[in-house]
């Protein structure tokens, strides 16, 4: 048995594989949910919003090659037209040509359609939820999981990120303290973001020739984008609020996005059907402190997580371990081919 803690993109990934090789497996989820940092939210205009992962580019070949296998399609994000571009606080903002560039591109139906695609490969009882792990205990020819229920295992697979594992998990014998001090230092992947979306039921920047971007040195916004979907018959923008808004209230929160927008869009941004944001701080399975401030991407892909622990029964899979794209979705396609093909391998 094989037990898979994490029911993101690399813990759900690596069980598609183990699943077609005919290897038996459990996934661990803390959350009442699977997806992670993958969170497509829908509300009552039933407009897929994206809370957390959303864009790739062209070079995330391994990304785009494990969707076309789902049958998962995928389409451009829409730039066309003038972007909004505020240097300064309190003023309004500049209309500004973004130069031609490198195309990013979003998933059909939401990202969570690639979660929820590889979770329909499995079988129902091999994930299981509300399974918030506490300690992992090395045995003479076992690895013994003590979660909400305990689980006895050949191999594990963490597949969370370092500083999260870390900080909540005990492991008997203890993990080195090189090991245990840069997954400490290892920045986690959207941990301190803040998104924002506003539903509308027609996209009015479009008619205005307008792309829908805007940027901020300042924020509260500090980008925002067009956010209709595939067919553009759901109609928003979204984007990323400066983490230092995180202590606003709701309310006051809400008000600066929106009185700040006004100034790019005009009034009609405040026509908005739905208000939805995250604050991934506030998500205990995402967000562990630091006891120092991390740089983005800070010791993603450290060559101190190639090394297996606990007689080899013990490998670290998450984006943040990937030495190829650490910190996107490609580096969790990557982290979860790889550990798989390892563990198929020694089976």
């Amino acid at each position: 048995m094989i037990i898979i803690i994490g029911a993101g993109l690399s813990g759900l990934l690596t069980a598609y594989h183990l699943k077609n090789a005919g290897i038996p497996f459990k996934v661990l989820e803390a959350r009442d949910r699977i997806g992670g940092r993958i969170l497509t939210v829908r509300g009552k205009s039933n407009s897929p919003v994206e809370m957390g992962a959303t864009w790739f580019n062209p070079q995330h070949h391994l990304l785009i090659k494990l969707l076309e296998e789902l049958h998962i399609s995928f389409f451009e994000q829409y730039m066309k037209g003038t972007a909004f571009y505020q240097p300064v606080s309190n003023t309004p903002a500049d209309a500004i040509q973004i130069p031609q560039q490198e195309p990013s591109y979003r998933i059909s139906g939401g990202t969570n359609h690639l979660i929820t695609k590889l979770y329909q490969k499995l079988d129902k009882d091999d994930v299981l939820l509300n399974q918030s792990v506490k300690t992992i205990k090395n045995r003479n020819d076992s690895v013994l999981v003590e979660a909400n229920d305990c689980y006895q295992a050949k191999l594990v697979v963490l597949a969370l990120p370092p500083k999260l594992w870390a900080g909540t998990i005990s492991f008997e014998p203890y993990l080195s303290d090189d090991l245990m001090g840069i997954a400490q230092g290892t920045q986690t992947w959207m941990e301190d973001s803040i998104k924002v979306a506003l539903v509308y039921e027609k996209p009015f920047w479009r008619g205005e020739n307008q792309s829908g971007a805007f940027f901020s040195n300042t924020g509260p916004v500090t980008e925002f984008y067009d956010h209709c979907n595939a067919d553009a018959s759901k109609y928003s923008l979204c984007g990323f609020v400066s983490s230092n808004y995180k202590s606003f209230s709701f309310k006051e929160r809400k008000n600066a996005i929106i009185d700040q927008l006004k100034m790019a869009f005009g009034e009609e941004v405040t026509s908005f059907i739905e208000y939805t944001e995250f604050i991934w701080s506030e998500d205990k399975n995402t967000f562990y402190p630091s006891k120092e401030f991390l740089f983005p991407h800070q010791n993603n892909g450290n060559p101190v997580f190639d090394k297996d622990q606990f007689d080899n029964r013990l490998l670290f899979s998450s984006t943040e371990v990937s030495p190829h794209f650490g910190g996107y979705m490609e580096g969790a396609v990557y982290l979860a081919n790889e550990t798989a093909k390892r563990i198929i391998q020694n089976f």
